[in-house]
């Protein structure tokens, strides 16, 4: 068989019979709920990758950065085309997609994304004791196994050998590099892996109590807020006969009747809501948990978007991404993002545009109807008395009680 003979038949195998992994890529758009339009277009992408990969003599498992590269600079006659032409740069980022697919499904190796690697054997002891023992969170792991790598050069490989001189010298030096609250996150980190060096006998004992802190005046701001008027204004501009409407109405009545944080919004799960007692079940910081009562109105939203508007998957999360792929909430910027859109519909004057803006008017209204602090501070879930005494001085009527007149001759 000529060679010509032979680039026919492999074109009409590969147009005809794509390798396994193409029906499977098509069969999870079909899943994840694309449109008809869009899962034709990836599926030829897809072919097109495996009849290139064939021709290139690439085998699927060794694609790679540099793979994607040929692929995106080869002059493009598949499938018998009789003119070259050049592959587009959407055209690559779709192959990019196909490629992350592949990887996710153990296809393809995945490369990894970590700007800074953590290496070092006690700073991947320090995440695994984070993890097992202080019940935080995977990106807060991370991003405590990443500030401490980054001062572990200037503090030196013998942790025995450090001093409070030392840690106070390192500490100085990166407040000329970065911002102040890029510092206090290291502060918090490095004090999190002293306390761990501590306990394994691997450092002084006590040794974070030497790391210096950055200024902060606590309390020295009023808490950020909009009247409840103006929150019932926001979430009036939900539109209840679209998906994106119930949606989005369910969260802003979860966050404005419970003060629930973004991120209990992305942990919210089918178990954690029951529907007999009318409660809400909430896992906080340090995984504590906390059961909440269900206000009537947040409860019915919640359900309308169950029963109308949730997708009919078997992941057990209750809010999810509106447009293909089919996936739960998983960035904080999303539910800010809903409050910020409410804002601007509303055309409300807010002093903040975040998720955390109704958390603060709840605890205000909560306070002005005749809640205690003790009570705000439960159903904020705050650790400490301090934090919820931040919202003491909104409470107009408690402070006027309090107030001492002002010596009228006295000088100031």
């Amino acid at each position: 068989m000529s060679k010509t003979n032979a680039r026919c038949a492999l074109q009409r195998t590969h147009a005809n019979e794509p390798p396994p992994w193409v029906a499977e890529f098509t069969h999870d758009l079909l899943d994840t709920g694309h449109t008809a339009l869009t899962v034709r277009r990836y599926d030829a992408v897809a072919r097109h990758l495996a009849y290139w990969l064939e021709l290139a003599e690439v085998a699927v498992a060794d694609i790679d950065e540099t793979v994607i590269g040929r692929f995106a600079r080869h002059r493009c006659r598949c499938f018998g085309q009789r003119r070259a032409t050049h592959v587009s740069n959407n055209y690559v980022m779709c192959v990019r997609n196909v490629v992350e697919f592949l990887g996710k499904r153990g296809i393809v190796r995945q490369q990894s994304t970590s700007t800074v690697p953590v290496s070092d054997r006690r700073v991947v002891e320090f995440q695994d004791w984070l993890r097992s023992h202080r019940g935080v969170s995977e990106r807060t792991i991370d991003l405590h196994g990443r500030m401490v790598m980054r001062l572990l050069p200037a503090l030196g490989k013998r942790p025995r050998s450090w001093n409070a001189q030392l840690l106070r010298e390192v500490i100085v030096a990166e407040t000329e590099r970065v911002s102040r609250a890029h510092v206090k996150t290291m502060i918090t980190a490095l004090r999190s892996f002293l306390r761990f060096l501590g306990a394994h006998g691997l450092c002084r004992a006590g040794l974070e109590q030497a790391v210096p802190t950055i200024p902060q005046w606590r309390l020295s701001t009023l808490p950020r807020y909009i009247d409840p008027s103006q929150v019932e204004r926001l979430i009036a501009t939900c539109d209840g006969t679209t998906p994106a409407g119930l949606r989005d109405r369910a969260i802003l009545l979860l966050l404005a009747r419970l003060g629930l944080r973004a991120s209990d919004i992305l942990a919210l799960r089918l178990d954690d809501l029951d529907w007999r007692q009318a409660t809400l079940s909430v896992r906080g910081k340090g995984r504590r948990e906390t059961r909440l009562p269900l206000p009537q109105d947040a409860g019915d939203a919640v359900l309308a978007y169950i029963e109308h508007a949730r997708p009919r998957v078997q992941c057990d999360r209750v809010f999810f991404m509106l447009n293909a792929p089919i996936r739960p909430l998983t960035r904080w910027s999303v539910v800010s993002n809903i409050v910020r859109s409410a804002i601007q519909k509303a055309e409300i004057e807010a002093p903040t545009k975040g998720a955390n803006l109704l958390r603060h008017s709840a605890a205000t209204a909560m306070l002005r109807g005749g809640a205690t602090l003790g009570m705000v501070g439960a159903v904020l879930r705050h650790r400490s008395p301090d934090t919820t005494a931040h919202y003491a001085k909104v409470d107009m009527t408690m402070l006027q009680q309090v107030a001492q007149p002002w010596p009228g001759g006295a000088r100031c």
